[in-house]
């Protein structure tokens, strides 16, 4: 039977420096998840995620089944999985020269280019804001990233240990943060409770929508959030105020 076809865009995303790809290129070698666990410094459990994930996405098995025991046990990519890798590797170099092009051009007209780099994004979630990641505390299976954006305001997202690893979190990191727009509580005043994230800046426009008054708030130029505003407490236009996000609302991603 022929089988069905790798959906390489959705596999590959973005960027083939993926964390993920890792896993899988340093499994081929080794043809051990454990060993890729460890040559790539996250745990096991990370590790099947990552492989288990990138299958999901490629629309086929990349591994073969592994035999042994919870500490592993041999494994190998099927001819799925060798295909991926030999993709990844082409687009990686075609990126790697796409994007040095991106930021002599971006340079001399002094836009961010690493922004840029992450125009093509494709994601139902309107809240895309480029931030540095610049602490990370981990404790009881889940760990707590700290986001500094550009204004100077912070926010901080509560992922699973999995998800720092996998994404290579560390101080310095460029990431964007991703939350949709439902997730967003737009008040004159909001008291911080919690695992809530509290920004502030200024309502630059509104208008109706399902969830009540949605409102854009502008909080440096350039960087806006969109959220909603309670009908029994309306906003005016330029008009102080303050958004709320939760921690697991805040998703990270990886800009290049």
């Amino acid at each position: 039977m022929r089988s069905k076809a790798i959906d390489f865009q959705e596999v590959l995303g973005i960027t083939a420096l993926d964390k993920r790809l890792e896993v899988l290129r340093t499994l081929h070698r080794s043809g051990s998840i454990s060993e890729a666990a460890r040559a790539t410094g996250v745990s096991y459990k990370a590790a099947w995620q990552a492989l288990e994930t990138l299958s999901n996405l490629a629309g086929a098995p990349l591994v073969a089944k592994a035999v042994g025991g919870a500490g592993g046990g041999g494994a190998k990519l099927t001819h799925e999985g060798v295909q991926v890798l030999a993709a990844a590797d082409r687009l990686h170099g075609a990126r790697q020269q796409a994007l040095a092009e991106l930021q002599r051009e971006a340079s001399a007209s002094g836009l961010n280019w690493q922004g840029l780099a992450s125009v093509g994004l494709r994601t139902s979630m309107r809240n895309q804001l480029p931030c540095t990641v610049s602490a990370i505390e981990c404790s009881q299976g889940m760990g707590q990233v700290w986001l500094s954006l550009p204004d100077g305001q912070t926010l901080v997202s509560r992922i699973t240990l999995e998800s720092v690893e996998l994404l290579g979190l560390t101080p310095g990191l460029q990431v964007l943060a991703l939350f949709k727009a439902t997730a967003v509580t737009v008040a004159p005043t909001i008291v911080a409770m919690g695992e809530v994230n509290v920004l502030q800046g200024k309502v630059q426009r509104k208008g109706a929508g399902a969830a009540g008054v949605e409102v854009s708030v502008q909080l440096a130029p350039g960087l806006s959030v969109v959220g909603f505003a309670n009908r029994s407490a309306p906003v005016k236009l330029r008009q102080a105020v303050m958004v709320a996000i939760e921690q697991t609302a805040l998703v990270i991603g990886l800009a290049a």
